[in-house]
């Protein structure tokens, strides 16, 4: 690795973590209360540090430009296919955690979304969800996750188009663990200020490495497969929206959240049965284009 691009990620790193934790740690001195709408202003200022540091490193630190971005939506060649995947691999996730939650007597979802209401809006009297509702609720769940692609680009452009292209030359399987480490720990402080839901911070922050880690060979064999960074902004995007959404309004106030919520275990174990097939099957490797910036 040359000295400009040692020096890019150590600033990459520097401006990422200290601009996202600031935000946090001043919303807690300001005593902002997680969940409020004000801390999720918070949450959307500081997403977008990635791609603030990324865009500093780029243009004024190493002075390497965009031309490795991927910012433009490539979609020809089959590509469109990348974006479908992203867009519908929470769905079936969860639809999995649903079955095996069910199969294994581990939690019961609660498809009229009673409970998931009471605990929103304790405040309204709400009544339950009739079932013939449910494609629209999906449907709604698919169209919001297409519409906060470019919130969740904010992440994707310093982690995914940036720091994972430039982290161990040539070893994509390498460049996504250590970056998905890295994006797991970035996230640490929302862990213990209790945002992510886990009972206990500390192997609640464990869980959510691991989460991160599957998510960042998946995404990052997305962004090398379709060349565009807009396949793996739709894949978080989709994963916040209908993977985060839909989990916490199924299984919302059940003590055994932390194991079939979308970062929890039952999605771990999913995701990395996903990330070790591309792996085994030579997929993440073959996607690795014939002239790469990690050269």
């Amino acid at each position: 690795m040359e000295k400009s691009q040692r020096i890019g990620i150590i600033a990459y790193l520097l401006i990422t973590f200290a601009g996202a934790w600031l935000c946090w740690g001043l919303s807690q001195l300001a005593g902002i209360a997680v969940g409020s709408p004000l801390f999720q202003g918070v949450t959307l200022l500081s997403g977008f540090m990635p791609a603030i540091a990324a865009l500093i490193v780029r243009l004024w630190i190493t002075r390497e430009g965009l031309s490795d971005a991927g910012l433009s939506l490539s979609l020809r060649g089959g590509k469109w296919r990348y974006y479908l995947f992203a867009l519908l691999l929470p769905l079936i996730n969860m639809g999995l955690i649903i079955s095996v939650s069910l199969l294994f007597g581990i939690a019961r979802p609660d498809l009229t979304l009673q409970h998931f209401l009471k605990l929103s809006v304790p405040t309204v009297h709400s009544g339950s969800l009739p079932l013939a509702l449910w494609p629209v609720v999906l449907l709604q769940l698919l169209i919001f996750a297409v519409l906060v692609t470019p919130i969740l680009w904010g992440e994707e452009f310093g982690w995914r188009s940036y720091l994972q292209l430039r982290l161990c030359a040539r070893r994509p399987l390498l460049a996504a663990i250590v970056t998905g480490v890295i994006w797991g720990c970035w996230h640490l402080p929302l862990i213990f200020m209790g945002y992510e839901g886990y009972p206990n911070p500390w192997w609640g922050s464990m869980l959510f490495i691991l989460f991160t880690i599957g998510l960042s060979i998946i995404f990052g064999w997305l962004r090398l497969r379709s060349g565009s960074i807009w396949a793996s902004s739709l894949a978080h995007a989709a994963t916040n929206v209908i993977g985060g959404d839909l989990s916490a309004m199924l299984f919302a106030g059940d003590p055994r959240f932390f194991v079939v919520a979308y970062h929890g275990v039952l999605s771990i174990l999913l995701l990395s049965c996903l990330a070790g097939w591309l792996i085994l099957s030579g997929r993440l490797q073959m996607s690795l284009p014939a002239k790469s910036a990690l050269a």
